[in-house]
């Protein structure tokens, strides 16, 4: 059973707390992409199937916009203005969303391997 820190780095929030975001199990990797959006956001991806992280707030609390192949929304509190996650407007078989892991305590994001990936050309892992 994991012990109450572990379960509160699971736990995290937009900077004024209107989005609430809990992770069903920590990450081992997590993604730094370069595309037009993720480098101007600067969020550290973590990926999960679609509708096993509990995200509290949306969509009531939550912004969504839609750009490129137009096949994911990205959100953001309307609030702070915080990226928190994205998601596929297409849910199907193997569909799954991003959440931002600058939302959690640091700890979690120090303790998982990003790898940079170039969204911006190629479409590959550039480690």
């Amino acid at each position: 059973m994991p012990d109450e820190a572990s379960q509160t780095m699971l736990q995290g929030a937009c900077h004024c707390g209107a989005v609430r975001l809990t992770l069903p199990f920590a990450p081992e990797t997590a993604t730094s992409c370069n595309c037009s959006l993720c480098r101007r956001t600067g969020g550290i991806w973590a990926f999960y199937g679609l509708g096993s992280v509990t995200i509290e707030g949306h969509p009531e609390h939550t912004e969504s916009y839609v750009w490129g192949d137009r096949t994911l929304r990205n959100l953001r509190c309307r609030t702070c203005g915080i990226a928190t996650h994205w998601e596929p407007l297409e849910g199907g078989p193997g569909a799954r969303h991003g959440v931002n892991l600058r939302n959690f305590d640091p700890r979690l994001l120090e303790s998982v391997l990003v790898r940079r990936f170039d969204g911006a050309q190629t479409w590959e892992f550039l480690d």
